[in-house]
């Protein structure tokens, strides 16, 4: 059923909904980042040197420390593997910068260097930061709870402590120490956290509880269920490490084919030079041939196919407020072919609106106006589902009801009651005072507000016990609200039901359009993935254009509907915004994270971000990825003919090494400016009408 309005939020100094707290690895802290950093800056000051004319003495050294700074950890790596009897690019790419710098190219193989290391050093930035958040989230869980003791009494103890069935008393405003079952009292609980609902969730005796979730003002005693390493929050984090350690590693492609090409070219060079030497040839003339081959057939070509495309689509993407976290995940977007996509938060706003105000009585403006209570009064008709959203102008009742029940909730902090105001704001309406303003957790609020006794809350408890016409009526409204996805709040006015409010999480703008276009580039229609009730994730769904619709589950669930649609084949690419998307984030082949309102879990398991909560954006982005794979394949030929056929003239003939090298820089620099044709805004703008189309 959806959420009720039963008591108030807890202070504002809580964390925000969702959120771990902040604990990041700071850039500097790591090595890769501070040797990457040096060897930029040695680079920065050894260029300028270069080219104004300055002697060789000025700016070798600083060349020659750079090679130091930003090789050795890759040239380490490198011969580690050798040890291990592998050959990895990162050997090959120190073994070509220094071939490079043998004969002469000495600023183009400090480049070299200096664009690996800071690519290593990203790379170890993300890893550190995705541990960060992940040992974050286990702040969520406070440290201490509150037991009960069998003589009544009370202890603090450490949350790591309690075992299954201990009682703790949850006081107003705090977070539950341990996974449970409500023994006694009636609150609401924000359990954003786990679930992904968008409103606070009614909680009593009987009803399950998460460690970690928000406690509402009403006091519940829990007993204890699972052990601190079993709760949900606990498993939450096993399956976000478990699925980052297991997830499949997709390579770039030059990558994928490393190894080979690397054993390959080392063997090719030996041959070249120890072949002429056995057979006669001069040493100096065998060395200088090797050399030349080593050169116009080292990796520098095809690397640059590769990575100006993507790292272009990386700052195009960047600068129209999607960040992609590597050339990696940026090859990988396009290669998606299905999608799901979370509620709460990303299909919508994650915020409660006003979507209907049903008023069953005619309303007077205030028993000190008239000197008489009119709230029992027949109106003249009952409002049809949707057509009193908030914001539009309503008759003279609904605006009256509107007030009234504004007037009321305005002293109140919960996410319902700001919604109610708020749209009475967005109408224009003035807000009656309220005086003695009472909160009940269990069942709302009521004050006097222009004279009139009024209550706002949740059907079932405000009108609990109730027979008469207008209790029935109110229910009956609540009830078909409650089908479409709707949570009821009835307006009670001098004790007599007035009217009853529809209030719901409200689609994005662009939703629809964006599911239409997801479906459009991936051949197949996304599916909806949310912890919330099946009717409002129904009712969300049927606006947006989606059918598969997966309500109700818990983060595991989510993860383990991500596995089974990769183990049919399917590459999918999970959009989600909160720590119980986490998981499925990880598990995803492409992992995206809404900005504005993600968790910090969220935002540093995923792949991507959308930092303005633009869903149009990621169609466009996934466009993007395909244009630059593209881009990726026509460099890729080119850097082959460019290499195959200096490769030949050098086996075949005689190749001189100046002409070498300058066929060999010239396919480097003519795929890196073809790769740099998506930095421009055409580039974005072709993307984003494939993605609309």
């Amino acid at each position: 059923m959806p959420s009720t309005l039963l008591e108030r939020s807890a202070p504002a100094a809580t964390p925000p909904r969702g959120a771990a707290p902040r604990r990041r690895t700071r850039v500097l802290a790591l090595p890769e980042a501070r040797w990457a950093a040096a060897a930029a800056l040695l680079f920065l000051a050894a260029l300028p040197l270069q080219l104004t004319g300055a002697p060789a003495w000025a700016w070798g050294p600083l060349y020659a420390l750079a090679y130091a700074a930003g090789g050795w950890e890759p040239a380490w790596a490198g011969l580690k593997a050798l040890r291990e009897r592998t050959l990895d690019v990162d050997l090959l790419m120190v073994v070509a910068a220094l071939g490079a710098a043998a004969v002469g190219q000495v600023t183009d193989g400090a480049l070299l260097i200096v664009v690996f290391a800071t690519s290593g050093a990203l790379e170890a930035l993300a890893t550190a930061r995705t541990a960060d958040s992940v040992r974050g989230l286990l702040d969520l869980a406070p440290a201490t709870a509150s037991r009960l003791r069998d003589d009544g009494g009370e202890e603090t103890v450490a949350t790591a402590d309690l075992v299954v069935g201990d009682t703790v008393l949850v006081r107003p405003g705090e977070r539950i120490g341990a996974d449970g079952r409500v023994l006694d009292g009636a609150s609401e609980v924000d359990q954003a956290t786990v679930t992904g609902e968008p409103l606070p969730v009614a909680k009593e005796a009987g009803d399950e509880v998460f460690a970690g979730t928000l406690n509402g003002t009403g006091a519940l005693r829990v007993t204890v269920e699972r052990d601190a390493s079993d709760s949900v929050i606990a498993r939450i984090v096993a399956m976000v490490e478990e699925a980052s350690a297991t997830k499949a590693p997709t390579q770039l492609f030059v990558e994928k084919v490393e190894q080979r090409y690397s054993l390959g070219m080392v063997a090719a060079t030996l041959a070249v030079f120890a072949v002429p030497l056995a057979l006669g040839a001069a040493v100096t003339g065998s060395l200088l041939r090797a050399m030349t081959f080593m050169i116009v057939a080292s990796p520098c070509a095809v690397v640059l196919a590769t990575m100006p495309p993507l790292l272009s689509a990386i700052a195009n993407a960047g600068r129209h407020g999607v960040l992609v976290k590597s050339a990696v995940v940026m090859e990988r977007l396009g290669q998606v072919d299905a999608v799901a996509l979370d509620k709460t938060g990303t299909l919508t706003e994650g915020t409660p609106r006003v979507t209907d105000v049903r008023p069953l009585t005619r309303v007077a403006a205030g028993a000190a106006a008239t000197g008489t209570a009119v709230a029992g009064t027949p109106a003249t008709g009952t409002a049809a589902p949707g057509t009193t959203a908030a914001g539009t102008p309503g008759g003279p009742d609904e605006d009256r009801l509107l007030a009234l029940a504004a007037g009321a909730e305005h002293p109140s902090e919960h996410p319902l009651a700001r919604a109610v105001v708020d749209a009475a704001r967005t109408r224009g309406l003035d807000l009656p005072a309220a005086c003695d303003f009472t909160s009940a957790p269990g069942t709302g609020v009521a004050a006097v507000v222009d004279g009139r006794r009024v209550a706002v809350g949740a059907p079932a408890r405000l009108l609990r016990g109730r027979t008469d016409a207008a209790a029935a009526r109110a229910l009956a409204a609540a009830a078909d609200l409650e089908d479409g996805g709707r949570t009821a709040v009835v307006v009670e006015v001098d004790g007599v039901p007035a009217g009853v409010l529809g209030i719901a999480d409200r689609l994005r703008p662009d939703a629809a359009a964006t599911v239409a276009s997801l479906t459009a580039l991936t051949g197949s229609a996304p599916v909806l993935l949310t912890g919330d009730n099946a009717r409002a994730a129904a009712r969300l769904a049927a606006e947006a254009g989606i059918a598969d619709v997966r309500a109700g589950l818990l983060p595991q669930e989510k993860a383990a509907a991500v596995r089974e649609q990769e183990r049919a084949g399917r590459r999918v690419l999970v959009l989600g915004d909160g720590v119980n998307d986490a998981p499925a984030l990880a598990a995803a082949h492409t992992g995206v994270a809404m900005g504005r309102a993600g968790s910090d879990l969220a935002l540093e398991t995923a792949d991507a971000v959308v930092v303005r909560d633009e869903l149009a954006t990621v169609p466009a982005v996934v466009a993007l990825s395909r244009a630059a794979r593209r881009l990726v394949v026509q460099n890729l030929v080119v850097a082959s003919l460019f290499i195959s056929g200096l490769v030949v003239w050098d086996l075949a003939g005689t190749l001189p090494l100046p002409l070498g090298v300058l066929g060999h820089e010239g396919s480097t620099v003519l795929v890196g400016l073809n790769g740099l044709r998506l930095l421009r805004e055409s580039a974005w703008e072709r993307a984003r009408a494939e993605g609309r189309r």
